[in-house]
């Protein structure tokens, strides 16, 4: 099990790709499942990774911590944080509010489908997330303009938007 879905998360190309991998383990694994989010990604406060208001439709990843990460790792290391960003934060979609137990999921879904010597598990259990890229998000400047990802979660799109 543990190959097979590695295997699609370093092969991955988009965001889309990432969030149906995180969809298939939650479904697969808790029984639940979620449609029609979108994903925003913005700059946020050093400290905020990402998060998802309650009530809304979005997951919005801090564009800080994001661009350091894709500039400076490898792809499966780069899918792998988005990986585990995503999946925090479509557990917190689901109503699963408490950060200690969404903390715990996110380890144990990644241990389970990915293999505890994984990039993303490893991120999941680590303090990694918060480290270098921490200090190097520091930004006093102007925000950008957030950025919505076209096409994230297109699984039961009916329509033409």
């Amino acid at each position: 099990m543990a190959g097979k879905l590695a295997e699609a998360l370093s092969a991955a190309r988009d965001y889309e790709s990432i969030f149906r991998l995180v969809k298939r383990v939650v479904e697969e694994r808790l029984g639940i499942r979620r449609v029609g989010l979108m994903l925003i990604i913005a700059d946020a406060p050093t400290g905020v990774l990402a998060y998802h208001e309650v009530g809304s439709n979005a997951i919005v990843v801090n564009r800080r911590h994001l661009e350091p990460w894709l500039r400076s790792r490898s792809r499966e290391e780069a899918n792998s944080y988005i990986f585990i960003l995503l999946l925090h934060e479509y557990l917190h979609s689901l109503g699963i509010l408490d950060e200690g137990e969404v903390r715990r999921l996110v380890r144990a879904l990644s241990i389970e489908y990915l293999g505890a010597e994984h990039a993303a598990t490893k991120i999941a259990e680590g303090d990694d997330l918060r480290g270098i890229e921490a200090r190097q998000a520091f930004f006093t400047g102007r925000p950008s303009r957030p950025i919505i990802v076209k096409d994230f979660d297109t699984d039961n799109t009916t329509y033409i938007g």
